[in-house]
C-alpha cells in the first residue's frame, strides 16, 4: 500500500496500540484524578516510573516477579499517592487549578531528580515474564505474546474502571461527590476519604501502566517525563475529565502516530499536538467533554 511493506504497515499499527495502551491508562488515570478532584496531576509521570522502579525493587531486592508486581506495584505507589494527598493535596481543596498543577509539577520534578540522582539516567533492563516470551505468526506480521497481552490486560483494566465509575453506585457516589459533596456526606459517606481512596486508584492506574512499560522500555528515571505531555495532550483532546475520552482518544492517538510514522516519519512525534491543537479550534471542551 502506498509503497510501504503490509508487515511494515501492521508492526507500526502495532506498536501504535501499544503506545495507545500506555497513552490510555495513564489518561485515564489523570481524567479520574481531574473529574472527581479537579486537580491537575502533572505528578502522573513520576508515579508512573514508580510505579516501573517498584517492580524492579519487587523482582531484585525481594523475589517478586512480573506477576506479583503487577498487583503490589500499584498498590505500594497507589499508598504513596494516599499519603500525597492527605499530607499535600488536601490542603488545595477549593483553590484554583493552577495551585494544585505547580505544587504536583515541583513534585514531580523532586521524585525525578532523586531517582536521577540515585540511579543514573541509562535504562535498567527488566526481563519479560517466560510466560509471556515469544509471539505468533499471523501470516501478514509476527505479534510478540507480551505486547499483545500489553494491549489486551491495559484494555480490560481501562473498561473495567469506566463500568465502575458509570455504572456502579460507588461510581454514582463518587461523581454525586464532585457535584454536591454536601449532600453526599448526609447520607453518612466520608467524602474526604473517597476523595483520598480516588486519588490513590487514579495513581495506581499510573503505576500499572509502569509495571506494563518497564519489560518494552526497560526502567528509567526519566521515562514518566518522556511521556507526560502527551498524556496530557490526550487529555485535552479527549475532553479534561471524561473517562471514555481519555480511553478511546488514547488508543486512538497510537495509531495515528503509528501511521504517521509509516507515511511521514518526520511528523511522528507531533502529530499528536497538532491533532490538539485543531482539536482545540473545533471544539474547546475536547472531543467528549462537556461545554461550560
Amino acid at each position: 500500500m502506498f509503497g510501504v511493506s503490509t508487515q511494515a504497515l501492521f508492526g507500526q499499527l502495532l506498536l501504535g496500540l501499544i503506545n495507545g495502551s500506555f497513552y490510555a491508562l495513564l489518561s485515564l488515570g489523570l481524567a479520574v484524578i481531574f473529574g472527581m478532584l479537579n486537580i491537575i496531576n502533572f505528578a502522573h509521570g513520576a508515579l508512573y516510573m514508580m510505579g516501573a522502579f517498584c517492580a524492579y525493587f519487587l523482582l531484585n531486592w525481594a523475589g517478586v516477579g512480573y506477576w506479583g508486581a503487577l498487583l503490589l506495584a500499584p498498590l505500594i505507589v497507589g499508598a504513596i499517592g494516599v499519603v500525597i494527598e492527605r499530607t499535600m493535596l488536601q490542603w488545595l481543596s477549593g483553590l484554583d487549578h493552577l495551585y494544585g498543577l505547580l505544587l504536583t509539577f515541583g513534585l514531580a520534578l523532586i521524585i525525578q531528580g532523586l531517582f536521577q540522582n540515585t540511579f543514573g539516567s541509562s535504562g535498567m533492563p527488566y526481563a519479560i515474564p517466560k510466560e509471556l516470551t515469544g509471539g505468533q505468526n499471523l501470516g501478514f506480521m509476527f505479534l510478540p505474546n507480551y505486547r499483545a497481552w500489553v494491549v489486551a490486560f491495559s484494555l480490560v483494566i481501562c473498561l473495567g474502571t469506566w463500568f465502575i465509575i458509570e455504572r456502579t453506585k460507588l461510581g454514582a457516589y463518587l461523581r454525586a461527590a464532585t457535584e454536591n459533596p454536601g449532600l453526599v456526606r448526609a447520607m453518612g459517606i466520608n467524602v474526604p476519604r473517597m476523595i483520598t481512596l480516588t486519588y490513590g486508584a487514579g495513581v495506581a492506574l499510573a503505576a500499572l501502566a509502569g509495571v506494563l512499560a518497564a519489560p518494552i522500555n526497560q526502567v528509567r528515571p526519566l521515562m514518566g517525563a518522556d511521556l507526560i505531555i502527551i498524556v496530557f495532550a490526550v487529555v485535552v483532546i479527549g475532553g479534561m475529565g471524561s473517562i471514555m475520552g481519555s480511553i478511546l482518544t488514547g488508543f486512538l492517538l497510537g495509531l495515528v502516530e503509528g501511521l504517521t510514522k509509516v507515511f511521514y516519519p518526520e511528523a511522528s512525534s507531533t502529530v499528536i499536538f497538532v491533532v490538539m491543537t485543531v482539536v482545540l479550534l473545533v471544539k474547546p471542551a475536547g472531543l467528549f467533554g462537556r461545554s461550560a
